[in-house]
Parts: structure tokens; C-alpha cells; sequence
């Protein structure tokens, strides 16, 4: 019991106690080791038997015992228990004789080798109140904890707050460097993929965009000639960061060599595909359309890996149609046998667009996606420009209709025009 003229005083041990805790608490020590000392300085502050520390998974919004430290450490939702009735209501409970009290018995806790008499509940708050766990003091003894507890426990649960806190802040502080980072790397990758100038093409206007959101994706293109024919890749990796960027860079590369090497555009798929199916982790994958121009045919021999729609404005008849893809996405699982591709013809005056889903289901606020019927609108207004003044078009679109929204996904396009005859 205490013996002190006011119960808000604190004795000379508990002062020193939790001032050295308080100047721990600046050093760069781990969040779990420091509150197991917040826990040790109040059995002594308190006069308790032991100590129990609640964090909050914000998560799954559940309370997480931390010290003691356990392999699988118990969960109590909000409102179960006297803890969780704590972190509910966010004030502080003192319980005299647990023997009789109902929630206690419901959902009990107890100190090993002895029986728990007296519980002191105290919320841990950070800013703005907001909740970050809940300290529980043990008593052995019936009415084991006064006003003196009631004050002090508080004080230590703000002590129990800076350590979770600067944790937290530690943590988002190293996550946002690393992710700042890796952004800039994936960004000098992708960037390092992009044609310097558009290939010169007699009877054709091509034009390629890239227009990166802050996080960056996988996305990126490709036009260049080779062997007197266009080769087309437009790709998109799942996921956003380094990874991504790399998986692209390395499909285009695998790509190149290929037809570099005299593979035509099936096998080179097939390969490709099989080579990505094997070095790529499960959960990635690359949805990209490949494809060769003629310019004496003005065929277009292509395969589209899970990359869709494909846009096709035919100038006679002044509307678009729609291809869906041809296969599923590049590096998804391995092709037995060699796919054969599609095939299109441009007439004079017809478009062929490579549209990445950062155009199609750009969101605005309501959440509507911009969607097909506006994009093939943009090109019926505009299709008489150059590809270049297209292209400014359908972003220009795209920003009016997104407004306020921000851009969640890379925007990629590619726009290849036949010369109206």
C-alpha cells in the first residue's frame, strides 16, 4: 500500500524510474524492449505484481498482447474483456475485486502461479486520443490500487505512447525512404526503355506517350524498325515499384534479341513468355501487345498477352472496333505449342491505338471510369490531326473528366496512323 500525503505525489524511486524511461525512450532502441521497461518501471510506480501491454493491430483493429512477450501472442477484440472495454470506451477502470466482477470472469487474466484480486485498466493514447493500446496492472491483493495508481498510470501510459509513436514514425519514416527510392530507380529504368525519337516511316505518323504517376508502374513501349518492318510493343507489368519496371525491361530486351537473331514473331512469343513463366514470381505477370507493321502490305501481325482492348478506327467507316486479346498475359504459365498471331489491315487514313488501362479506367471522382465509348469519341473529333495532336487530345480528355481524381495508374500510349490516300 502507499503512504503518501497526497495521492498525487510520486515517490523519489518512481520519479527516477520513469525519467531514466523517459530518456530511453529518445535513443533508437526497438518499440518491443522499451515497453517491457515502461511495464518494469510501473510494477514499481504502481506496486503491482505485473503488467500487461495491449497494442493496437491498426489493422485489423484488434488488441495484441505484447508483453508478455508470447510466440503467438493472444488477440482480444474491441469490447471483449476488460482490455478490449478499455480501448472501447478509452477511460480508466479500477477494479477492487475481480472475484466479483462479472466482465473479469467472463474474460479472465491472471498472473502465473497466483490469482488476480485487483485490475487497473489504463487506455494508451496518442495524438489526438487516438488510441494505441492499453496497459493492465495485476494485483494479487483485494483493492490493491488507489487514487496514487489511478494518477501514475496514466503518466506511464504516455510514456508507453512516445515509444509506440516514435516506432511507428520510424517505420514510416525507413518505409517512405526505401519506396522513394526505389521509385526513382524504377523510374530511370522505365524512362531508359523509351524510343529518343519516333522512327521515320514514309506514309505513316507515329507517336508514343508516357506519362508516369508518383508511385510508377510496369509500364512501357517500344516502337523501332527492324528488318524494314515496325515492331509495336506496348506492356504493362502488375505492381508498382522496381520489380516491375524490371520485369518489362527485361521482356523487351528478350524481344529484341530474339528478332535480332531472326525469330519471327510466334516463336519469339512463345519463348519469351516460357522464359518469363519460369523467372517471374507467381504473383507477377505481364499483359503486352507485340506486334509487326508492314508498310508495304500495311498488315499488322501481332500478339496481344492479356492486353486489351486493342483500338482499330477505320477512317472509312469513321468508328473504332475492338480486339480482345489473344492470349492470356505474358509469363503467366508456359505455352506448349507455338500460338498462332492475329492479323489486321490499316486502310488509308485508319489508326491503330495502343491504350494502356491508365486511360481506360482512369476514375474520376464518383468513381466512374473514362471507358471505351469516350476514348473512341476523342478519336472520331480528332483523327484528322497528326497522332501527336490525337494523343494530347485524349489526355486532355482524360484530366477533364478525372478532375479533382488523381491518376492512379501509368498512362501509355501508342498511335500509329496510315496517311489518308
Amino acid at each position: 500500500m502507499h503512504h503518501l500525503d497526497h495521492p498525487n505525489e510520486i515517490t523519489r524511486e518512481s520519479l527516477v524510474s520513469i525519467l531514466e524511461i523517459m530518456h530511453r525512450l529518445a535513443a533508437p532502441e526497438a518499440m518491443p524492449e522499451l515497453l517491457r521497461e515502461v511495464i518494469e518501471v510501473g510494477k514499481v510506480a504502481i506496486v503491482a505484481e505485473t503488467g500487461v501491454l495491449w497494442l493496437l493491430d491498426r489493422k485489423s483493429m484488434q488488441l495484441v498482447m505484447v508483453v508478455p512477450a508470447n510466440d503467438l501472442p493472444p488477440r482480444m477484440s474491441m469490447g471483449e474483456g476488460w482490455a478490449g472495454k478499455c480501448a472501447a470506451d478509452l477511460v480508466i477502470s479500477n477494479i477492487h475485486e475481480c472475484r466479483e466482477d462479472e466482465l473479469f470472469n467472463a474474460v479472465p487474466v491472471h498472473i502465473p502461479g497466483s490469482e488476480t484480486r485487483s485490475l487497473l485498466n489504463v487506455p494508451i493514447l496518442g495524438q489526438d486520443d487516438s488510441l494505441l493500446g492499453v496497459m493492465q496492472w495485476l494485483g494479487a491483493y483485494t483493492g490493491q490500487f488507489d487514487e496514487h495508481d489511478e494518477w501514475v498510470g496514466p503518466a506511464l501510459a504516455a510514456q508507453a505512447a512516445v515509444a509506440i509513436q516514435h516506432a511507428y514514425m520510424t517505420d514510416e519514416l525507413l518505409a517512405n525512404a526505401i519506396l522513394s527510392q526505389e521509385v526513382a530507380v524504377a523510374r530511370d529504368i522505365q524512362m531508359s526503355t523509351l524510343p529518343d525519337t519516333m522512327p521515320v516511316l514514309p506514309g505513316y505518323d507515329l507517336h508514343g506517350h508516357f506519362q508516369p504517376t508518383d508511385h510508377t508502374g510496369g509500364d512501357l513501349y517500344d516502337l523501332v524498325m527492324l528488318n524494314d518492318r515496325l515492331f509495336m510493343l506496348l506492356g504493362d507489368a502488375t505492381g508498382h515499384g522496381f520489380g516491375p519496371a524490371l520485369s518489362a525491361t527485361q521482356m523487351q530486351a528478350m524481344l529484341r534479341v530474339s528478332f535480332r537473331l531472326g525469330a519471327d514473331l510466334d516463336n519469339a512469343y512463345m519463348h519469351v513468355n516460357n522464359q518469363l513463366s519460369e523467372d517471374l514470381p507467381d504473383d507477377r505477370f505481364i499483359t503486352a501487345f507485340m506486334g509487326f507493321l508492314d508498310p508495304q502490305t500495311h498488315m499488322v501481325n501481332y500478339h496481344s498477352g492479356g492486353q486489351g482492348p486493342i483500338l482499330h478506327f477505320r477512317a472509312a467507316a469513321q468508328q473504332c472496333d475492338w480486339y480482345k486479346p489473344t492470349n492470356f498475359p505474358v509469363g503467366v504459365m508456359e505455352i506448349d505449342n507455338r500460338q498462332e498471331s492475329a492479323d489486321l489491315k490499316l486502310e488509308p487514313g485508319d489508326i491503330l491505338g495502343l491504350i494502356s488501362d491508365g486511360v481506360y479506367e482512369y476514375n474520376n471522382i464518383e468513381g466512374e471510369e473514362f471507358g471505351e465509348e469516350r476514348v473512341a469519341e476523342v478519336f472520331r473529333l480528332h483523327h484528322h490531326g497528326s497522332m501527336s495532336e490525337l494523343c494530347d487530345q485524349l489526355i486532355q480528355a482524360v484530366m477533364n473528366f478525372g478532375g479533382d481524381a488523381p491518376q492512379e495508374d501509368d498512362i501509355t500510349l501508342v498511335l500509329v496512323g496510315r496517311s489518308p490516300e
